[in-house]
């Protein structure tokens, strides 16, 4: 993002924001200097939550959902095993249970997947991985190449 979309920051290096690009205007100065008003009172206010927010990425977050939701089948799996036979409605709440979670599950495994692939991406359009893989075949064929003739 840009100087006039994060809050605070002082620096126009970095990524185009794909907004700008769909023709939504710029911050202006005074609405600039009020987002970092808000953000100063912030840190003031709660540094723990500004801590929390700023070291919360994508992978961890998904991650804390995807074990909740591991722990939420599992529950929602014993309690349709246990339930089904002698109260029925219990046991269609453990498998809806179950079934909620595996949603879950699905949707933050397919944000991880994309988030991975769009590094992968863009490290492949940087050439770091076409060198880090390059690099490796060289090891490899030095280590298991033979430079004794034949016989």
């Amino acid at each position: 993002m840009d100087e006039h979309h994060r809050i605070g920051s002082g620096s126009e290096s970095g990524p185009p924001d794909p907004g700008r690009e769909m023709g939504e205007m710029p911050l202006s100065e005074d609405e600039q200097r009020i987002l970092r008003e808000i953000e100063e009172n912030l840190s003031a206010t709660d540094p723990k939550l500004v801590q929390q927010v700023s070291d919360t990425t994508l992978y961890r977050h998904s991650a804390r959902v995807i074990k909740w939701a591991v722990v939420g089948f599992i529950a929602g799996l014993l309690l349709m095993v246990f339930t089904f036979t002698t109260t029925l409605i219990l046991g269609v709440v453990g498998f809806l249970v179950m079934l909620g979670c595996a949603l879950a599950i699905e949707h933050n495994v397919r944000k991880l997947g994309r988030a991975g692939m769009e590094s992968l991406t863009g490290s492949m359009r940087n050439g770091a991985l076409k060198n880090m893989l390059g690099n490796a075949g060289n090891r490899w064929r030095e280590r298991f190449g033979r430079d004794d003739p034949p016989s």
